[in-house]
């Protein structure tokens, strides 16, 4: 049999995927006999953009309408016209939608005369391989890509078995896809390292598939949905990816002068903090919520071996969240390899400093440690069991060991209060050294969160969120169960302040790149170099029980348990001394509070900071 692997647009340029690395080894390990091909349609998009434009639609481009306006649907809705044979189809919507909501959308409706001319020469492509499966991967915006080339697939060679898969194809979202695309022969939902290979002993064997979990098949003109299974994949069963046939991809195309490449690895699946306490908001991991990681040695093995074979050295891993064996078992072995590896990792906001070091000395130059807020009462109503201090001194520590940290400000949440973010809106200058959030945003509500769930958690009105309005000519019924982001009442913030936190994160962003709060030491002295954008230059010196104080704050204390460790130290500090002093720091901004808990600004490390590229 041949099995032909496609990803379409709009997967990252300048990544490989892993879903096609992992089926092509899933496959061939399963079926040797099987051929396995691959179609690597997000960079073939950049290619035709760029020649078939002269020039003028760039990879840039490619990354503004494919990632940077996700929540919007404009990676899809380039397409739509080709799905729905209508050129015009969902313009006007489009139109209206972004006026309402200040959307540039040029960049979009430049690309959109180009689609169908694409999927035309994709499904030539796609069929002078002599594929009998061709399988796709959908993740976010690319289910109507997929859905257009499936669908010029099946007018042109009606035989051809078609088969979507992905985060895209979890739950109900998957069952919709099928019901409502009759050119889709088959769905599987949930993880394929088992289902896949099960259903093409069916297809070789011409026998129904009712016993593949969670398959979406049809008997007749019914769309049958399997029940999905409560069994997840073993690590054991989880290959390494196969990333020749990218690599091959990636050299043949124009496309990799605009681009710094990468290799995608997976350690593990699933979160082990959701399991126990599954944030509000995250609609992450869907129907596969239990923690499983590979062990440390194998993941290094793994890298190793991808590492020397594509001669790449930026590693990024998809895992929701690091398995904290690792950093007993995995960052120490990458530690010792000397490589001069680039990591990127998803962490928890609570890692301690040594950790944070550890994660710096292995090479990671970039986490996402999922802080969402710098208020604790707000991170408790979203369950992240961590609070508004730790996560500042998380911040600092970032810049101490020079990872760059990429993460969000949200609200939003039901319950929380204007009293909840004035007194973090009136400290967020004082944090201006710190590496600022993307932005503030309000909370979508995704499927499969508590949110989601569980109506009585404040989000019981609900509807497909809007942007699907000009992406699928589907009824709203339909859209319920196949779209993953919801719009719902607004809950939480409003009016003015939602008005001073937006603005005094863009002041942030603003001036984050110029700003600076050292600590240094000089003998007996404790200094403190103010650089910060918005403040006069100034430099504090610290002698005695006031720089042990600004020292003990750098891991978070309260004022009792501050002066306890001050006169463990010797340090004999009347309480209104200490009041009064820790009062004047604060006026300072040389430590943040929340309620009765301090921690200290300054940071020991000046890392180099580069301009946000333009994309």
């Amino acid at each position: 049999m041949r099995v032909h692997l496609v990803t379409m647009p709009w997967h990252p340029l300048d990544l490989p995927s892993l879903q096609l690395g992992l089926l092509n080894r899933i496959v061939r390990g399963a079926r040797p006999g099987d051929e396995v091909t691959e179609f690597h349609g997000s960079l073939r998009w950049a290619e035709f953009l760029l020649e078939h434009s002269g020039g003028r639609l760039r990879p840039g481009d490619y990354v503004a309408v494919g990632s940077d306006a996700i929540f919007h649907g404009l990676g899809d809705w380039v397409f739509s016209g080709v799905l729905y044979d209508d050129p015009a189809w969902g313009v006007a919507r489009l139109r209206d939608y972004a006026a309402g909501r200040g959307v540039f959308i040029d960049t979009a409706l430049a690309m959109r005369p180009y689609a169908a001319s694409f999927v035309e020469a994709c499904a030539t492509e796609v069929l002078a391989a002599g594929p009998d499966v061709v399988g796709f991967t959908t993740t976010f915006m690319q289910n109507v890509p997929s859905l257009a080339l499936a669908r010029e697939l099946k007018r042109r060679r009606p035989e051809l078995t078609v088969v979507l898969g992905g985060s895209n194809c979890d739950g109900p979202m998957g069952h919709a896809l099928h019901r409502n695309h009759p050119f889709v022969d088959h769905v599987v939902r949930g993880e394929a390292e088992y289902a896949f290979p099960a259903l093409l002993r069916h297809l070789d064997a011409g026998t129904a598939p009712t016993d593949v979990p969670g398959l979406c098949w049809w008997d007749g003109t019914v769309s049958r949905a399997n029940t999905e299974t409560r069994r997840t994949v073993a690590p054991a069963d989880i290959p390494a990816p196969d990333y020749d046939q990218w690599q091959t991809a990636l050299d043949a195309s124009p496309v990799q002068e605009y681009i710094h490449p990468k290799l995608v690895v997976e350690g593990a699946r699933g979160c082990w903090w959701g399991e126990k306490h599954h944030c509000t908001f995250c609609g992450l991991n869907g129907t596969a919520m239990a923690f499983r990681a590979k062990p440390g040695e194998r993941l290094w093995a793994e890298i190793d071996r991808l590492v020397r074979r594509h001669r790449l050295l930026d590693v990024v891993t998809v895992d929701n969240i690091i398995d904290m064996a690792y950093f007993r078992d995995f960052l120490p072995r990458v530690v010792d390899s000397g490589w001069d590896l680039r990591l990127h990792y998803e962490v928890k906001s609570n890692l301690t400093p040594a950790q944070l070091r550890l994660l710096g000395d292995s090479g990671t130059v970039h986490i996402q440690p999922g802080i969402e807020s710098l208020g604790s009462r707000v991170l408790d109503l979203m369950d992240k069991g961590v609070t508004a201090v730790r996560n500042v001194r998380t911040l600092r520590e970032c810049e101490n060991h020079a990872l760059t940290c990429s993460w969000n400000l949200l609200y939003g949440f039901p319950g929380e209060t204007a009293e909840d973010y004035a007194p973090v809106i009136d400290q967020l200058p004082a944090l201006v050294h710190l590496q600022p959030p993307s932005g503030a945003h309000r909370i979508q509500l995704e499927r499969f969160s508590p949110h989601f769930t569980d109506p009585g958690l404040g989000f019981g009105k609900r509807r497909p969120a809007e942007m699907y309005q000009h992406v699928y000519e589907l009824p709203e019924e339909e859209l319920a169960d196949l779209v993953y982001l919801f719009d719902s009442e607004p809950a939480g913030i409003g009016g003015p302040v939602e008005q001073r936190l937006k603005e005094a994160v863009a002041a942030w962003r603003a001036g984050h790149a110029h700003s600076r709060l050292l600590f240094e030491e000089d003998g007996a002295e404790l200094l403190v170099h103010d650089r910060r954008h918005g403040r006069p230059p100034v430099t504090h010196r610290f002698t005695g029980w006031h720089a042990a104080a600004l020292r003990h704050l750098e891991d978070g204390r309260t004022v009792p348990a501050l002066h306890r460790l001050l006169a463990a130290g010797g340090h004999r500090v009347p309480a209104g001394d200490l009041d009064a002093w820790i009062g004047r720091a604060g006026e300072l901004g040389l430590v943040f509070r929340d309620g009765a808990a301090y921690v200290s600004l300054p940071t020991w490390g000046e890392p180099v900071r580069l301009p946000e590229e333009a994309g």
